[in-house]
């Protein structure tokens, strides 16, 4: 079980990935919104089953019928990967029926010790990844990381290669928002990273957001130029996905599409602000030095935050240390 957010629903992929690979004869049931159920439409046994916020699972009544629907499903084992008030009362109501249970350990007191301002202990955490194997293996299901696979790239279908062209160029996908600012890469910033990534004929850049105004700046972004195209509200979600698995890179911030390209094999390029990859969500199967990062001398209570919703005075341009030729750079290799 694991509701939301988007990019930590995207996280679990990659485990469950391996999980059905390491054990072909165990079926896995994911209960999560049907918003994230294309994550893992690709994953052999395993059956997704949607969690009805607004209706049937709505409340308290409703997290006991969601236990009785899933109770019907016959499952030996419950892992709750989201450890939340909601999914603690489905995993304490299957306990309570005598199946064996297991929760993610989020870290809590190791997050703090990370990101509060005095006698921080600045040192890598377990990453999530690490945290939901731990979660099988209590199950009597240890998983193996190191050998991940990933699913083949995606044949585009004709409306999404319509908008991107058919030219054998390098596909470079931005995606330069996130919930918090203070995990945003400065606009101006962007636009020039975008402006020379858009002088080399041999690239071609695709910016990835959603909602009305995200839209407007990305329009503005790709404005004038060719080889950029602006991707946001011109395509279905598993469409998107789709386009994502064919991408020789992505460039995001610490948010949900860092993890969704992650997830389906693409090499990721994540700026970080106020949080910090030693939180434990590197984006999966990527190397740390994908991973750019503010300076520290000149904001040395970096990380403030674990998700980014912690505002610090006089930190609001952390990010702008983060050189946009060292950004280009990395995107160019």
């Amino acid at each position: 079980m694991r509701l939301s957010a988007m990019g930590d629903v995207a996280m679990t992929v990659p485990v469950l990935r391996a999980f059905v690979n390491q054990y072909p004869d165990v079926k896995l049931t994911v209960i999560s919104r049907p918003f994230f159920k294309p994550f893992f439409q690709e994953i052999p046994n395993l059956s997704f089953f949607d969690f009805d916020e607004k209706e049937r699972h709505k409340g308290t009544v409703g997290l006991f019928r969601l236990f009785e629907d899933v109770k019907k499903l016959d499952i030996d084992a419950f892992a709750d990967l989201h450890n939340v008030l909601r999914s603690k009362v489905v995993r304490t109501l299957f306990a309570l029926s005598g199946k064996k249970t297991a929760y993610t350990d989020k870290g809590r007191e190791g997050k703090k010790t990370l990101t509060r301002a005095e006698n921080k202990i600045f040192q890598p955490l377990p990453t999530v990844f690490e945290r939901h194997t731990k979660v099988f293996e209590e199950l009597g299901f240890p998983i193996d990381l190191s050998n991940p696979i990933f699913p083949k790239k995606a044949n585009l279908d004709k409306e999404t290669v319509n908008l991107i062209g058919t030219d054998n160029k390098k596909l470079i996908g931005i995606a330069p928002f996130a919930q918090y600012d203070s995990k945003v890469y400065p606009l101006d910033l962007m636009q020039e990273v975008i402006r020379q990534l858009a002088d080399n004929p041999n690239y071609k850049v695709l910016l990835f957001g959603g909602g009305k105004k995200e839209v407007e700046i990305l329009a503005s972004l790709s404005d004038s130029k060719d080889n950029v195209i602006n991707m946001a509200g011109k395509i279905k979600f598993q469409q998107e996905l789709q386009l994502i698995s064919t991408l020789d890179v992505m460039l995001s911030m610490d948010s949900g599409n860092a993890h969704i390209a992650a997830m389906l094999g693409v090499k990721v390029i994540t700026l970080w602000g106020a949080t910090h990859p030693y939180a434990g969500f590197v984006p999966f199967n990527q190397s740390l030095s994908n991973s750019l990062v503010s300076d520290r001398e000149k904001y040395p209570m970096l990380p403030t935050s674990v998700y980014g919703n912690k505002k610090v005075e006089g930190y609001e341009d952390a990010m702008r240390t983060i050189e946009v030729t060292a950004v280009v750079n990395i995107l160019s290799k």
